[in-house]
């Protein structure tokens, strides 16, 4: 059974973004910690099993290791997926692991917020079974609090000077309106959506694939450290969790989710971005996208977002409010 040590109480108190007094506390953030390590992002069995008994409950029955018990407490779930999702967990069961991934957080300056906690951005629930374990931030909590009512912006990491230029226009407008700007950090548009908005004295949310030990993109550290600064940078994975493919596109249902609707400037058919623009589609989040000439591969992505997705067509600052609520015809 698990219980409260010392050792579990020091090590959450350095890192949580809220006072833990009592034990119940200490527990469920510890167990939230542990669960960013044990699951990649979006494991739906996971998700549905917290929230079904809570994130110490839920990790309870992985340490009895009753697979059946598993099965038969989330609806839908049959053994063999029960099984298989006890086949991914256990090689990661290992509490040393989980006090390192505490240990590495307060190294590295890290906050954890956990589901239920003051600062927990709660749209994130609207994701159900895929929604984070719990965040990891290095930044302002404000900012990402903010982000309810903002505005999601990404687009091509190898964006064109029209892109990058109608990128930074629309997040000036956001700015101006007092929006918190979310992207990726990657290159293209998501650079320039992060360094517009911080030129214009706005904030701005960047959500991060891996760990956040060692920003990525590399070459954007620099940027990265001032998004701390001015904003905040967030993941849903532990320091020492590299980035990869699957973690980039699960990435992407936090951007969507966060903010009050997203904008594509510039992607191709297949595209990261459009990935996003599915997930805040299904989240019933407001969608729009810039279109382009006709001739550019930039644009195609943009295109399909407004022919298949119902997405609005995204001309300037206004369309923007807009879409989220924020303009003129809004008040």
């Amino acid at each position: 059974m698990l219980t409260v040590t010392d050792q579990m109480r020091s090590l959450v108190a350095a890192v949580s973004a809220t006072d833990c007094h009592d034990d119940d506390t200490v527990l469920h953030t510890y167990a939230s910690a542990a669960w960013t390590s044990l699951t990649e992002p979006g494991d739906g069995f996971a998700g549905a099993l917290r929230q079904e008994f809570g994130a110490v409950g839920a990790l309870q029955m992985v340490l009895d290791g009753d697979a059946e018990g598993l099965a038969t407490s989330v609806e839908g779930e049959d053994r063999s997926q029960a099984e298989a999702a006890m086949s991914r967990w256990v090689p990661r069961l290992d509490f040393e692991r989980f006090d390192r991934v505490l240990e590495d957080a307060a190294k590295h300056q890290q906050l954890l917020i956990v589901p239920g906690s003051a600062h927990w951005p709660a749209q994130l629930d609207d994701l159900a079974f895929g929604a984070p374990a719990a965040l990891w931030l290095r930044g302002n909590l404000d900012a990402l609090r903010a982000s309810a009512s903002g505005v999601a912006i990404v687009g091509a990491r190898a964006a064109t000077a029209y892109g990058t230029q109608v990128a930074g226009d629309l997040v000036s407008a956001a700015v101006a309106k007092g929006l918190v700007v979310v992207s990726g950090g990657a290159f293209g548009i998501d650079a320039a959506s992060h360094r517009t908005a911080m030129a214009a004295g706005g904030r701005t949310v960047a959500v991060m694939p891996g760990g956040l030990d060692r920003y990525y993109p590399v070459a954007h550290y620099d940027m990265l450290r001032s998004v701390e600064r001015l904003g905040v940078v967030v993941s849903e994975v532990p320091s020492g969790t590299a980035p990869t493919r699957w973690r980039f596109l699960q990435r992407n249902r936090i951007i969507a989710a966060l903010a009050a609707g997203t904008v594509v400037v510039e992607a191709a058919t297949r595209s990261g971005s459009i990935n996003t623009a599915m997930s805040a589609s299904d989240l019933g989040r407001s969608l729009g996208a810039v279109p382009g000439p006709v001739t550019s591969h930039a644009n195609a992505g943009c295109h399909r977002i407004i022919r298949e997705m119902g997405g609005d067509i995204i001309e300037s600052g206004d369309d923007l409010l807009r879409l989220v609520g924020a303009g003129d015809s809004a008040s």
